[in-house]
């Protein structure tokens, strides 16, 4: 630890060591900084005695970098370049950073992502990278910010904040209905029931909710709503979707309404952040934007 401290010199040495660099005097770097010329002399003389090295040849009335002291002076000038700019932009661009934004496959390529360029238009010193996942996120373990997550707001040592509810309704292919009409919801226990892994009693909730026995067959399963949407395309049976993110395959007629029965979710999508992430100036700024484009 020691020899870390000794290899990071104060600020005040390298500014004063910087500024009699670029102007070859300590007078002109006093000024520079408005400070005296024995305080700049000093600053640089301290700089010095740390890293045990002779930065400067000094004559009578004049300094001249040492060979070292030239390839020091850059790679400082560089440094304190960065600082600058850094610190610049924090100032200037408050909401700038990295958000690490964990997010439901099909709800990301379906719902959020084609809204994402007015956000990214609105913010573009952000950058925002997306871990899309199934299973449980583990904020700490994955250096997580965000997580938008469909269920209840449970989450430990979070905020969870509401974006929406949802709507789900049996469809099939326009083609599977032709050849299969369906009057009621008895004539839907003889189709194949398409089901999706992340919810497997969907269906049963469903059959139950409007007073109906759930069928004992056991239809194939899938393990995402983009998947199930294009088997139920292809023909292959009825899914319960979301309707919401099957819109584009709604507005197409790929898929109608088997029954006109929708059931609404108990659960929900929520924008869970950890405590600790609270006040971070991107998760302000998309926390802000997501809750607008939810509402509109």
């Amino acid at each position: 630890m020691a020899f870390k401290r000794k290899l990071l010199p104060s600020t005040s040495m390298l500014m004063a060591f910087d500024a009699s660099a670029r102007t070859g005097s300590f007078t002109a770097a006093a000024q520079e900084l408005n400070l005296t010329q024995g305080a700049i002399s000093r600053q640089v003389q301290a700089l010095e005695e740390q890293l045990n090295i002779t930065l400067f040849i000094r004559a009578k009335r004049a300094i001249h970098l040492t060979d070292k002291g030239q390839v020091y002076a850059k790679e400082i000038h560089q440094a304190l370049q960065l600082i600058l700019n850094a610190s610049l932009n924090v100032i200037t661009n408050p909401f700038s950073g990295t958000l690490n934004l964990a997010i439901l496959p099909t709800f990301g390529t379906r719902w959020l992502i084609p809204r994402f360029t007015d956000f990214l238009d609105k913010h573009p010193d952000i950058t925002v990278n997306f871990i899309s996942k199934l299973t449980p996120f583990d904020f700490h373990s994955e250096n997580l910010h965000m997580a938008i997550h469909y269920g209840s707001p449970d989450w430990p040592n979070t905020q969870s904040t509401f974006l929406m509810g949802e709507e789900s309704m049996p469809v099939c292919s326009p083609k599977l209905l032709k050849k299969h009409p369906l009057n009621n919801i008895n004539d839907l226990q003889k189709l194949p029931l398409l089901h999706l892994a992340t919810r497997p009693h969907a269906w049963q909730d469903w059959f139950l909710q409007h007073q109906a026995k759930p069928p004992t067959n056991q239809g194939m399963l899938f393990e995402q709503v983009s998947i199930i949407a294009k088997a139920a395309t292809a023909e292959l049976g009825v899914a319960l979707l979301p309707k919401f993110l099957i819109q584009s395959e709604l507005d197409k007629k790929e898929l109608v309404p088997a029954l006109d029965l929708p059931v609404t979710s108990s659960f929900g999508y929520y924008l869970v952040t950890p405590n600790e992430h609270q006040k971070y100036p991107p998760v302000v700024a998309f926390t802000q934007w997501l809750l607008q484009v939810a509402k509109d």
